[in-house]
């Protein structure tokens, strides 16, 4: 029987595990120590744990599950981990350099049912959700690598952005950010944690009713239903106007900025009037929102769309700016690798299977 990793535990889920086990919460604050502060890689590593409490977690729980399949690193210093999970499934992690930190994006989902017609994420149909195990040890395995670098480097920021919805993966991934932020281990500060979504207007009211203190971001990517609908098919089932109540609602109850990602596809919504619709959408809301221009990533499946010109960025760019729109335009790391989200995936398994990867 396989076991399952302990990194999917929050502190108060081990304490009450230990407890039911006959052991006092001062013995889950050493294990905690050890698994997040002194990163061991086994149990019995834990050399001031008593042994019958060792042996008691080992016949319960592994600590890595996770393998390293591929790594790629772009002369800017992102790296691209592709993670085999226990049952062979393979997700994408990736780690960013910024002049702030180390940012790592994790992934929620083996595969993606969203559906956005320029996403590589979604080449593949989702097959299951990750445990909150799975989606914490992408953080422990890049750590682990910088550990090993001896340059005393640590992860101080998180994107939930990679493969997958993860408001679709909800306790998991709120279980997740309640393992990462917590002061006695990783210690990421809730203010360096941004979740995105694609749209479940339920689940970011659920989101905000959880008070996390963790930054959204939601990606848009269109200014009105038609365009969006034909970029989004989540849009059939959540339009622009239930998910700008549940924006609405998320302001009101956190009152906290958000940000409204919006990728830039050539001759699609990249023009003066979708800058000028975008604005007028927002603009009640423009106190409390930045919109982040995304230069669009081309992938090879997606060949019906490609890359704003530069004109074109700074031309939106300016519009909104005039507009009196916060916005900015993402800086782009790992160009020189398989920089789409999904995409050292897609080409992996293709390799594999000797097939063409048909979106789900």
């Amino acid at each position: 029987m396989k076991l399952s990793s302990i990194y999917g535990l929050t502190f108060d889920q081990l304490v009450a595990w230990l407890a039911e086990k006959g052991y006092k919460k001062s013995r889950a604050l050493q294990v905690w120590d050890w698994l997040y502060r002194k990163r061991v890689a086994s149990f019995a590593e834990m050399t001031d744990v008593k042994e019958d409490c060792l042996a008691t977690l080992s016949e319960h729980f592994a600590i890595h599950t996770l393998n390293e399949h591929t790594r790629q690193e772009s002369a800017d210093g992102t790296m691209k981990f592709l993670f085999k999970l226990s049952d062979g499934n393979l997700i994408e992690t990736v780690l960013m350099r910024h002049k702030f930190g180390l940012s790592v994006c994790v992934t929620t989902q083996v595969g993606c049912n969203i559906g956005c017609s320029f996403c590589a994420s979604g080449l593949l149909a989702k097959s299951r959700d990750l445990s909150a195990a799975e989606i914490v040890e992408q953080i422990m395995k890049v750590q682990f690598h910088l550990d090993a670098m001896g340059k005393a480097e640590r992860v101080s920021h998180i994107v939930v952005m990679g493969i997958g919805e993860p408001f679709d993966n909800f306790v998991n991934m709120v279980d997740f950010i309640r393992v990462v932020k917590d002061q006695k281990g990783l210690d990421i500060a809730a203010r360096h944690i941004t979740v995105s979504t694609s749209g479940l207007a339920p689940k970011i009211k659920e989101f905000a009713d959880s008070d996390l203190k963790v930054n959204l971001a939601i990606s848009l990517h269109a200014p009105t239903n038609e365009l969006r609908t034909r970029i989004m098919k989540i849009n059939k089932a959540i339009p622009i106007e239930t998910l700008m109540e549940a924006i609405e609602y998320y302001l009101e109850k956190t009152n906290r900025r958000i940000t409204l990602e919006y990728i830039l596809l050539k001759d699609v919504n990249d023009g003066r009037e979708h800058a000028l619709q975008l604005a007028e959408l927002i603009q009640h809301i423009r106190q409390l929102a930045n919109v982040n221009l995304i230069p669009y990533n081309p992938v090879d499946e997606h060949s019906q769309y490609q890359r704003s010109e530069r004109e074109s960025v700074r031309a939106f760019y300016d519009t909104l700016k005039k507009q009196g729109i916060s916005c900015s335009v993402r800086l782009e790391h790992g160009s020189d690798i398989d920089a789409a989200c999904g995409q050292l995936r897609s080409k992996q398994i293709k390799q594999a299977t000797g097939d063409n990867v048909v979106a789900g």
